[in-house]
């Protein structure tokens, strides 16, 4: 089993981190590859619709969004942490997951995804629910937790005292691991359900 963590703080060392590092140490334990990817502090700018990765196979701007296009095919699931900037994702995160998301042809479904939240007080949920969409359109199946995957603390650090919210990410590492043998298992047993082919509707007024 292979996992792609993606912390999207600015601060390499902060409250994400911190949260993300709780169930890292659950899956090594698990016997779960891990990857963790940094991006919260690089230049990463967002999708300007050109449309050139679907003749190309990946985005025009080549930063880390095309440094983590394999590292994403080749995973049974997907993590990504964020700060919550105004009761939504940090906008670096929502840029990489834009562009990752729509450039990469391959499919997606039934890789698990996770999404890991951070804030001092408020806007978590909305956050959450926010990264869960990008999971949730692409056939994801969404690992959950004893609580939603939040975590609180200000100050780098500060995560350390919440001890409810690490307990969470513990978690939700043992239960995402699960779902993934879970459903290698099944591949296995029963192959993946049949797809139709797309039926794309627009409305226009």
């Amino acid at each position: 089993m292979k996992v792609l963590m993606i912390n999207g703080s600015p601060r390499p060392d902060g409250n994400t981190a911190l949260a993300l590092g709780e169930m890292k140490k659950v899956f090594g334990s698990a016997g779960v590859e891990t990857t963790l990817m940094h991006i919260g502090n690089k230049a990463i700018r967002g999708c300007i619709a050109c449309n050139s990765c679907s003749s190309r196979g990946k985005c025009a701007f080549d930063d880390q969004v095309n440094e983590a296009a394999p590292l994403f095919e080749q995973c049974d699931g997907l993590v990504v942490g964020s700060p919550v900037y105004y009761a939504s994702a940090n906008a670096t995160v929502v840029a990489f997951l834009d562009r990752l998301f729509y450039s990469t042809p391959f499919d997606k479904s039934m890789k698990v995804g996770a999404s890991v939240v951070v804030a001092r007080r408020g806007g978590l949920s909305a956050t959450f629910d926010e990264l869960n969409k990008y999971f949730t359109i692409s056939g994801m199946p969404v690992a959950s937790s004893q609580y939603w995957n939040s975590v609180h603390g200000r100050m780098p650090g500060e995560a350390a005292q919440d001890a409810e919210g690490l307990q969470t990410m513990r978690t939700l590492a043992r239960n995402m691991t699960f779902l993934m043998k879970s459903i290698a298992l099944g591949k296995d047993a029963f192959g993946v359900p049949q797809k139709e082919p797309w039926m794309p509707t627009h409305f226009i007024r």
